[in-house]
């Protein structure tokens, strides 16, 4: 495996976390305080390609397990809606309404056009 250095700045998600010791093991090494020119992640390629991908519904389930929450919980925060329903949302199997993008752009801090399909 070739070496691949990724730097963040600030808290790593759980979810971003889990996924890299998934795929890396024990090649997997954090430090702290680089001081080394930090790059906008935005500006890579890997994030060019990657973005596209994501559909709203795949957006929504994974900032929910990145932030440690059940479909559950999430459903309470948006107005107690089933577990079911969110797993509808989260599959595709079910539109993403704007007045649910609307919350769900404040409960997650994200532009609500992330939760819309445009």
């Amino acid at each position: 495996m070739h070496h691949i250095e990724i730097n963040v700045k600030g808290e790593i998600p759980n979810g971003f976390l889990t996924y890299l010791k998934k795929n890396y093991g024990t090649n997997l090494k954090i430090s702290e305080n680089s001081n080394e020119d930090k790059m906008n992640i935005k500006e890579t390629n890997w994030y060019k390609k990657t973005k596209p991908k994501m559909s709203p519904s795949k957006y929504m389930k994974h900032l929910r397990e990145s932030r440690n929450m059940t479909g559950e919980q999430l459903g309470i925060l948006l107005g107690n809606i089933s577990r079911q329903n969110i797993s509808a949302m989260e599959s595709g199997k079910r539109s993403i309404s704007k007045d649910k993008a609307i919350k769900l752009s404040k409960i997650f801090k994200m532009p609500v056009e992330r939760f819309l399909e445009m």
